[in-house]
């Protein structure tokens, strides 16, 4: 009777298991079909332009930028919340019709320090009514550090954007995005991502300028 009695107990440990086995599969399915996280067939549609500019970018990504990881799936970012200059509430959204490089920084985290600099270079020869840096900082509830530190560089052309709580290094986590600092994604006019360099770079480089400007010549995102 024991015997057969732990057989029965180790029958239903091994179905239990392969239960949630399969519930765990279907969970990780549906939680990629949740709207706002980027995907769902709207964002495929709107974002293919994004894909084929990204995939001609793929040889101008050497050099300074050969960190450069080019997007493969339809990624819309516009759901990016963060504070605007004048501390408003503001999102990805607002910068529509430009190519954006988003930058997630901190003040403690050295890489980050040492290329701001090439980003303000950047934003001050690339800059325009086509394309923008938005360098975000995550310091947690002290954007008066952050303030301190642009203006101890002299920062001069970057806008000061943050997100004292942190959340956008969280939701970019969440897309397999955004596991250390500083990490730097490169989107269209519609906010689809094309591509991500996680890891500092030299964004004033002749590579890195190369490839901002062939993104932002590509059209992508402004139909």
């Amino acid at each position: 009777m024991t015997e057969a009695r732990n057989r029965n107990v180790v029958r239903v440990l091994g179905l239990a298991l392969v239960a949630g086995a399969i519930a765990g599969a279907l969970g990780v399915y549906f939680m990629g079909a949740v709207p706002g996280n980027g995907g769902g067939s709207a964002a495929a549609a709107d974002c293919a332009p994004a894909l084929k500019a990204a995939k001609a970018l793929e040889p101008l990504a050497k050099g300074e930028v050969a960190a450069f990881r080019i997007a493969t799936e339809p990624d819309r970012m516009t759901d990016l919340a963060f504070k605007a200059p004048d501390g408003s509430d503001t999102s990805l959204a607002a910068l529509a019709g430009k190519t954006v490089l988003v930058n997630i920084w901190a003040t403690w985290c050295v890489p980050c320090r040492a290329e701001m600099p090439t980003l303000d270079r950047l934003q001050a020869s690339n800059g325009g009514k086509d394309f923008a840096v938005a360098a975000i900082n995550i310091d947690l509830n002290n954007t008066e550090r952050a303030k301190a530190f642009f203006a101890e560089i002299g920062v001069k052309d970057l806008a000061f954007y943050s997100d004292p709580s942190s959340g956008i290094f969280t939701k970019l986590k969440s897309r397999g995005l955004g596991f250390g600092l500083p990490t730097t994604i490169l989107v269209d006019g519609k906010g689809c991502r094309m591509g991500v360099v996680e890891g500092p770079a030299e964004w004033d480089s002749d590579d890195a300028r190369a490839l901002i400007e062939a993104a932002a010549g590509s059209g992508a995102g402004t139909g």
